[in-house]
């Protein structure tokens, strides 16, 4: 079926949506401006463009979505024809007609062949046995997940860019892996015979077994990969082979319409990336430039540009591209810029070799030392950036040569974002300058790198220019007189790290003691848990007793559920539990009507429980012998385990054991956010360790030890950090790096972006932990083991304390219970009913006929409790008539505050339960359920949603201590504090 243009517009025909592919429709849309030509683009795969050069992140989130490059309806919104999962199979230059395997034909004005490459397989006996895979798309990784859950040792044919990726995936996917390079050096196109030594050397150390000048004979085994045999008559023992061997460009095209086509292979173009067919172009890996087939992303886009251009009528050529690239292979920095192999008779080297440290630098000089034409980096490219942009430049050094080795203090001259020439290309991939991001900053107000990459794509090819992209930000923000800010909130000028620091070396205990030594005001819910938090990581205080600085969670040791209901989950180490306590976990289960659900960590959740309800199931629970399961902190919640060499008959390790032993190590040691460990028995990875914030795999040697991974909403696969420990190394190296993470991590920062955001990453915190790089592991370990020795089951104190006890309680001023929430059935259980949806029309709002402060109903004083009944810096509630209300007890401000206790927005009575504070001076509450601030003093929302607003009420205190509240008549108080519920709402 011929598929006709109806706008009579010119059919561009691209073939192939891979990045480059996808740059040319984007350089066409963009430069297109007449509208001349209709975009038509074919994609073999079942997906469009994505991220090829971040493909090992696939193995962190197994999520082909977060990889890819457009929207599906970006093509529509630009009037692109995207034709997914079929294969353009002829073009008939004669009729001019591209027809495809699903049997559609395009007539062509002009045709674009993006098609790429495919992986060089070496043709030997066994290669298509069973276990054999190529690494180059996201259907090649998800096979190679697959395999990996049934194998063992696994060897990559290829040490190149794509070989040295794919050995970091076997690596994570935690297989035995070895390298196997045909060459006498690791990346023989990138780097010399020194920089892969030490390369060689930083692989071995993270585990990987390197084996150069090999060449494969054959691959061994019937039917599946048993091993490989090299022509030298060496034999490997293995399950799986990853090739990734070069590229060949995928010219069939070409060849079947008879384009001409280089000896080796590639489709010749001209400066222009025309075919020998004028209507015909190609760009990226298929095209053959002066004799040069480029393998890297940045040309293909620079090869997109230049055909655009020319197929809109202007005046562009491609006369070649260097072939720079920064890339962090197997957590090693690798770098390569300009022209790194010029011959001693036009260059002269300056070299640089840290054995200890495992760096490598070269650089490549012109004969009098006043240029420099590229260089290699290994091992700490932070350089690369300012290096790379001094050998694109045709300005002499601004230093001596050997400045740029061992620098001159200060840094290399001219290197800084300041510094640096409005036309210095800062992102090569996408050719960005510093003069287009300044630009783009000025007149679109942009704020951050994010929103720079997003409307310059600068740092959204390989990603190595990033660091440079954010030295520019920072430069135009202290240009603009703008300070970007770390400070924690508007009452301390510091960030969590320096109050950290100011609380441990001060040996401050108390809120009150540090907001009087480095804060000011009366603080809010933001640092009033993160000094808890801290004071909890350092001191092991039972938190209740800082219940005022706690979210509601922390203050009654359970998560606050819909309308203000409770969760319960007590702990069960390593997942192991006795028949004897499942059973009490149903009985406490069915008489409180809770609502129970399997973990996703291997526990028992028992949801719907009242506050008051929460000490009496807690006494049942430690009298069965359950404890505090912390899942209500910013603590360790569980270590999760497999079976091991309990029952598994394939485990090598205890996991079950080491999981317990684990699990009540780290119990309740409070951090910036939640931990999550695993720990597994084999390779097979039943306890899903590598996407915990740390993970142990066992080994026939020990443990493999995993760090910074994470699930929830952006997954991170976790990193290796260390390989066959024993026990005893293990805990040490955990101890280091989790107290290492607590002190220096922002709040409610993951380990996985605290990782990501370190300075030097997984090298720099192997140096601190393993090296001890800063002489502070004995204080870390101590400090662990202070936690440790002084832990206390945080449900046990509230029980055995009476007054800890009376905090529990619903109401101050009477020992009525009262249910807030209409509950509903479901699957034989119950839950709470469903939410009104959060907009509702300004009509469906019942309107009082004036606003409840101006009401002139007649008030009068009730006594509400005495002062000893309203805990300091909290909130407490009192009962009056149907109606209930929030007392604040604001003590640093020498103040008490009243106001409803339902909080506007979702209808539930939580309001006492809220953090208080004061912004701008103003007395608040922040509702704990979704943080809503509300002013104390006239009802106000804070956080700017006009439409909620709290009544309060005045309080006083007699001589006695008394307590009162100015009420009108309870039936008129219902009214009151129902005025903005919404018609037919629950």
């Amino acid at each position: 079926m011929i598929q006709q243009n109806s706008e009579q517009q010119k059919n561009v025909v691209v073939i192939g949506n891979g990045m480059v592919g996808l740059r040319m429709c984007e350089q066409l849309v963009e430069k297109d401006q007449t509208r001349e030509y209709k975009i038509v683009t074919f994609c073999e795969e079942p997906r469009a463009a994505y991220d090829r050069v971040g493909l090992t992140q696939f193995f962190a989130h197994n999520d082909a979505e977060k990889l890819m490059l457009a929207r599906l309806e970006w093509y529509s919104e630009n009037n692109i024809d995207l034709h997914l999962a079929d294969r353009a199979i002829s073009i008939d230059r004669q009729n001019k007609i591209i027809r495809s395997q699903k049997g559609i034909e395009i007539p062509y004005h002009k045709v674009v062949i993006a098609t790429g490459s495919y992986p060089f397989v070496p043709n030997v006996p066994g290669i298509k046995n069973r276990g054999v895979f190529v690494y180059r798309t996201i259907n090649d990784l998800e096979q190679i997940i697959d395999y990996a859950r049934h194998s063992k040792k696994a060897a990559v044919i290829g040490g190149g860019l794509l070989g040295l990726e794919a050995a970091k995936a076997a690596l994570d996917l935690g297989l035995e892996t070895h390298v196997l390079e045909f060459a006498p050096r690791l990346m023989p196109r990138q780097i010399d015979d020194a920089g892969s030594k030490v390369l060689v050397q930083k692989i071995e150390e993270l585990g990987v077994q390197v084996h150069l000048n090999k060449a494969t004979d054959s691959v061994l085994g019937e039917s599946s990969v048993t091993g490989i045999r090299f022509q030298d008559g060496e034999e490997l023992e293995l399950d799986m082979i990853i090739v990734s061997a070069g590229i060949r460009p995928r010219d069939e095209l070409a060849r079947e319409c008879e384009l001409e086509v280089g000896e080796r292979g590639g489709i010749l173009v001209n400066d222009k990336l025309q075919t020998s067919d004028p209507d015909i172009y190609a760009v990226g890996e298929v095209a053959l430039h002066s004799g040069m087939v480029y393998g890297l992303v940045a040309p293909g886009y620079q090869m997109a540009e230049v055909a655009a251009t020319h197929l809109c009528h202007g005046a562009a050529e491609f006369t070649g591209s260097e072939l720079s690239t920064k890339l962090k292979l197997m957590g090693v920095d690798v770098a390569s810029f300009g022209d790194y192999e010029l011959g001693p008779d036009i260059s002269k080297n300056l070299t640089f070799e840290d054995p200890f440290n495992g760096v490598y630098k070269k650089l490549v000089f012109n004969i009098e030392g006043t240029k420099l034409r590229g260089g290699i980096l290994i091992g700490d490219a932070s350089d690369y950036g300012s290096l790379s942009i001094l050998a694109k430049s045709n300005d002499l050094l601004p230093c001596k040569p050997h400045e740029l080795v061992v620098g001159a203090g200060g840094g290399i001259p001219g290197s800084s974002a300041a510094e640096m020439a409005d036309d210095a290309q800062i992102c090569s991939c996408n050719n960005v300058t510093k003069g287009q991001i300044c630009t783009a900053i000025k007149e679109q107000d942009l704020t951050s790198v994010d929103e720079i990459k997003a409307c310059t794509k600068a740092g959204g090819g390989c990603g190595g220019c990033l660091p440079l992209v954010t030295d520019v930000f920072k430069a135009e923000m202290k240009a603009a007189g703008i300070t970007v800010s770390n400070r924690l909130c508007e009452h301390f000028d510091f960030s969590r790290t320096e109050l950290f620091d100011i609380i441990k070396v001060k040996k401050l205990k108390t809120f009150s003691a540090v907001i009087e030594d480095c804060g000011s005001g009366n603080g809010c819910e933001v640092c009033k848990p993160t000094v808890a938090s801290i004071l909890a990581s350092l001191w092991n205080e039972h938190i209740i007793d800082h219940s005022g600085l706690q979210d509601t969670n922390d203050r009654f040791l359970a998560n606050v559920q819909r309308g203000g209901l409770y969760s319960i989950v007590p702990r069960v180490p390593g997942g192991e539990i006795t028949p004897e306590k499942l059973i009490v976990l149903g009985e406490v289960g069915k008489e409180y009507g809770l609502y129970t659900k399997i973990t996703g960590g291997q526990r028992v959740d028992l949801f719907g429980a009242e506050v008051h309800q929460l000490p009496e199931i807690w006494e049942r629970l430690i009298n069965a012998g359950f404890e505090s399961g912390h899942a209500y902190g910013k603590a360790l919640r569980t270590v999760k385990s497999c079976v091991g060499t309990t029952w598994c008959r394939y485990g090598i390790g205890d996991s079950v054991g080491f999981a317990i032993r684990l699990e009540e190590r780290y119990r309740g040691i409070r951090a910036p956010h939640k931990l999550k460990g695993g720990v597994s028995g084999c390779v097979r990875e039943c306890a899903e360790a590598q996407s915990k914030d740390f993970g142990l795999i066992a080994t026939e040697h020990g443990y493999n030890l995993y760090i910074c991974g994470n699930g929830g909403a952006k997954p991170r696969h976790a990193d290796l950090f260390a390989s066959d420990l024993d026990e005893e190394t293990c805990i040490k190296y955990l101890d280091r790096f989790l107290m290492y993470y607590i002190q220096t991590a922002d709040k409610l920062t993951r380990t996985a972006t605290w990782l990501e955001k370190l300075e030097g990453g997984i090298e720099y915190l192997r140096e601190v932990v393993i090296e001890d790089k800063l002489g502070i592991c004995d204080e870390l370990e101590n400090m662990m083991q202070s936690l440790v020795d002084s832990y206390h089951c945080e449900w046990k104190e509230v029980v055995t304390n009476p007054e800890k006890r009376r905090l529990f309680e619903q109401f101050v001023n009477t020992d009525e219970h009262e249910t807030s929430i209409e509950l509903i059935p479901q699957r034989g259980q119950t839950r709470p009913v469903d939410w009104a949806p959060d907009f509702v029309a300004f009509n469906d709002i019942k309107q009082p006929e004036k606003k409840p402060e101006q009401s002139s109903e007649t008030r009068e004083w009730v006594k509400v409790g005495t002062v000893s009944d309203f805990p300091a810096e909290s909130g407490s509630t009192v009962k009056y008539g149907n109606s209930q209300i929030a007392v604040f007890n604001f003590a640093s401000r020498g103040e008490w505050y009243a106001c409803q206790q339902m909080c506007p927005h979702k209808k539930a009575m939580v309001l006492s339960r809220g953090i208080i504070g004061d912004s701008a001076g103003i007395p608040k509450v922040a509702c704990p359920l979704h943080k809503k601030t509300f002013s104390l003093e006239n009802g106000s929302c804070l956080s700017g949603e006009t439409e909620y607003e709290v009544n309060v009420f005045k309080v006083k205190l007699d001589d006695q201590e008394n307590v009162y509240l100015e009420l009108p008549d309870s039936s008129v108080l219902d009214e009151l504090i129902n005025h903005t519920e919404c018609a037919g709402a629950h």
